[in-house]
């Protein structure tokens, strides 16, 4: 069972991700990313962080390219502005979230207009 601890540890690596994630000069990584979901190793020694973009899933694979290149930055800069004992290793993952649920909102919005439009 994760302790209060962990789960607390991840959602702050999570939020100061987000930040750092906007300090990156990186040309892949552009356009509105989203971090979905931060996997921290029960050790802290390694995180596989979820990216998705709106752009879809084409940009989250290139923004995944850049961050893996950036990834020293920004684990240098995570370490900075949070105190633990060793600063996970960061491994970046692409993620169709949010073109997923954008397109289930799409489809839920067609059978509503299909129902009112038979009313």
């Amino acid at each position: 069972m994760a302790s209060f601890k962990f789960s607390r540890t991840a959602e702050d690596v999570k939020r100061e991700l987000t930040a750092i994630l906007r300090t990156v000069k990186d040309p892949r990584v552009n356009g509105l990313l989203s971090i979905v979901k931060v996997d921290l190793s029960n050790d802290y020694s390694a995180c596989k962080v979820h990216i998705s973009s709106m752009d879809g899933l084409e940009a989250a694979k290139q923004a995944v390219k850049g961050l893996n290149s950036a990834a020293g930055y920004i684990r240098h800069e995570l370490g900075s502005r949070l105190r633990l004992r060793y600063t996970p290793q960061l491994h970046f993952v692409e993620d169709d979230s949010i073109e997923y649920s954008a397109q289930i909102n799409k489809v839920l919005m067609d059978i509503k207009r299909k129902e009112e439009h038979e009313d």
